[in-house]
């Protein structure tokens, strides 16, 4: 639903393979519009901090909630940055696939690698491990940032 949209605050929402239904109020819309207009890793403290510059009310509790829910939910990526902290995305690509993240600047590559796949599920055959999930994350300076600290700017 387009941010600014209108639609009752208790209109339910199917959460994808739960049975349960989520409440599309006005805090959740407002959490995925914003999150619609990032192109990269948002924190939740940063989300936050976008979200009370738009004059949109929504707590930081309330954020840290709407995020998990949208990524329990399959509708956000959600990975851990270089420092740790839980960074969230809404991404393109629906299957499953990695990222490249710049750990300067959080911009965010969406990569498939056929490599990967096979090396895994060649890996956890090998060991008799079955119904197995994985996930790659790859941490670096993207152009800009490599440019930048070649220039002594970082």
């Amino acid at each position: 639903m387009p941010f600014g949209a209108k639609a009752d605050s208790t209109t339910p929402s199917p959460v994808p393979g739960s049975g349960k239904e989520q409440r599309v109020t006005k805090q959740r819309r407002a959490v995925s519009a914003a999150l619609d207009e990032l192109d990269d890793f948002v924190s939740t403290q940063e989300l936050y901090r976008i979200l009370q510059n738009q004059g949109a009310p929504v707590s930081l509790a309330t954020a840290y909630r709407i995020l998990q829910s949208l990524a329990d939910e399959g509708l956000v990526d959600v990975l851990r940055n270089g420092d740790g902290e839980a960074v969230y995305r809404r991404c393109a690509v629906t299957g499953h696939h990695h990222h490249l993240l710049c750990r300067n600047c959080g911009k965010a590559v969406e990569v498939e690698a056929p490599a990967v796949e096979t090396w895994a599920a060649r890996i956890a055959a090998e060991h008799g491990y079955t119904d197995v999930a994985h996930t790659v994350e790859i941490f670096g300076l993207c152009p800009d940032c490599t440019v930048r600290q070649a220039a002594g700017i970082l």
